[in-house]
């Protein structure tokens, strides 16, 4: 049976402008820029403005009158006379904590990429057939960032028949592979970390002549091939019993294979099968000390400043003067209510982006003086705990508002740049009753394993009492949380010849 009622429901709606906005306080510095330019593609009323010295203040409530103003009750000729009158070429996007910087264009660090870096190497190998040529063009496109094949060389065979219509056998697969697993850097081709360090401790060692160097290499050699699973593990004690070793050859042999590289890519200057360009962090916020004070600005860098195109205003003041006297037709009022539609769009845009900065630096701002110690200090260990709610209490911002903010934004001190979301951290108790935050137990954390006994490494049962007789109250299991994050091993390890 059907029926049929009526409810109330509050429900919040989200705006245009505010989704806009939510959006752009997402986007870093680095980025803010291509988002600009994409809506100056889509939006023929917005362009850069080439006169960077007027400023116009945005008045709020006019902008909000127009929102709301209900189109059955929308008199075209009283819209147009208020909407010359206020000018909306003056409607400019200029922000009082920007850094004016007349190098637009961030560095770039151009280079060959790894694949392109194979690739070059590959054009100087000889083939018996142009088949030998694509298998190994494949196999070199199937190595990833870190110079490792993932795939299988049979799974190679499929991606051979379905993209380049050529079947081969497995076997042309392993003779292409051997050859490109001697090109540099050495190690790339490798399945897996084994395979990998035993071709360039190989390499290392293939013009070698001495016979004391030799014989470490045999010993390194044995441990990679049989006894992997107990070097990877630093069981050193087992490894000494099966191959009978002294203390000092088996120190010799773990030295050699240290001196490998677990990422053979990473040794070449890009390393990235992706051609990662752009290797530089691009600074959101700016604090300097000047005698004293702390001073924060934003970092506008490679953001235009934007305003209305004048040729629609004319647009719209054109319509205006031919249409005295007469009544508009629909072309023309659909015409104008297009115009209007972008000219609004526009300054719906400038508006979130001068949102975006007030906010960034509002926010910002807080954190400044909330950590105002480090920031004048660079000491971490005075960085006070600082959860997402109190910066939110602080500034009337909601926390979800100070989560975009933080999240990837960097700013730049006099003591490096930091990623924002680094200073917000737990607090720890003291055995004293004080309240230090969690970075400051990591750092103290990060120092005692440093500096201890490599052959005796402390277990996290031991960093727990040094920890605790520093005044530090915190359990083992959370030694073992904060080492993990740290990425750092556990003893066992972390245990040296």
């Amino acid at each position: 049976m059907l029926r049929q009622s009526l409810s109330q429901k509050m429900i919040q709606k989200l705006s245009p402008q505010q989704i806009q906005l939510m959006k752009l306080l997402q986007i870093p510095t680095a980025t803010l820029d291509q988002r600009i330019k994409e809506e100056l593609e889509v939006n023929p009323a917005l362009e850069e403005s080439e006169d960077y010295d007027e400023v116009f203040d945005i008045n709020e409530e006019e902008i909000r009158e127009g929102e709301t103003k209900e189109e059955e009750n929308f008199e075209l000729d009283d819209y147009l006379s208020d909407y010359i009158d206020d000018d909306p070429t003056l409607y400019k996007l200029k922000g009082d904590y920007f850094i004016d910087d007349e190098e637009k264009a961030a560095p770039i660090a151009v280079s060959t990429s790894f694949h392109e870096h194979l690739g070059q190497q590959l054009g100087m190998m000889e083939f018996d057939n142009p088949t030998e040529e694509l298998v190994a063009r494949q196999i070199i496109g199937s190595i990833d960032e870190d110079g490792y094949l993932r795939r299988e060389p049979e799974a190679l065979v499929d991606d051979l028949l379905f993209t380049q219509n050529i079947e081969v056998e497995p076997e042309i697969i392993y003779n292409q592979l051997a050859k490109i697993q001697k090109l540099e850097p050495v190690g790339i081709g490798a399945r897996d970390l084994q395979e990998s360090l035993i071709i360039q401790l190989d390499a290392k060692f293939e013009f070698e002549t001495d016979s004391a160097k030799l014989k470490i290499k045999g010993i390194a050699h044995k441990i990679l091939d049989k006894y992997f699973n107990e070097f990877s593990k630093k069981h050193y004690n087992r490894l000494k019993r099966s191959l009978g070793l002294s203390d000092s050859e088996l120190k010799d042999a773990i030295d050699e294979i240290l001196k490998l590289n677990p990422k053979p890519a990473s040794a070449f200057a890009n390393g990235s099968a992706k051609n990662r360009v752009n290797q530089y962090v691009v600074p959101d916020f700016i604090i300097t000390n000047r005698d004293g004070e702390l001073d924060l600005t934003l970092n506008n860098k490679n953001a235009p400043d934007l305003r209305i195109s004048d040729q629609y205003v004319d647009i719209l003041k054109g319509y205006k003067d031919n249409t005295q006297g007469r009544r508009s037709t629909k072309q023309e009022k659909e015409a104008v209510m297009f115009i209007k539609q972008k000219i609004d769009s526009a300054k719906w845009f400038i508006d979130a982006i001068k949102q975006r900065q007030e906010t960034l630096h509002n926010t910002m701002y807080t954190i400044m003086q909330y950590q105002e110690d480090f920031f004048r200090s660079g000491d971490e260990r005075r960085l006070k705990p600082m959860i997402l709610k109190d910066i939110a209490e602080i500034t009337g911002l909601d926390i979800s508002t100070v989560s975009r903010v933080a999240n990837s934004k960097f700013v730049q001190t006099e003591f490096g740049t930091k990623r924002l979301k680094d200073f917000f951290s737990e607090s720890i108790q003291t055995t004293s009753g004080e309240e230090v935050s969690t970075l400051e137990v990591k750092n103290i954390l990060r120092e005692v394993i440093s500096r201890e006994h490599k052959r005796k490494p402390l277990s996290d049962e031991k960093l727990k009492d040094i920890l605790q007789e520093k005044g530090y109250n915190i359990a083992r299991r959370t030694v073992a949380k904060y080492r993990e994050q740290l990425n750092i091993p556990v003893a066992r390890l972390r245990k040296e010849l």
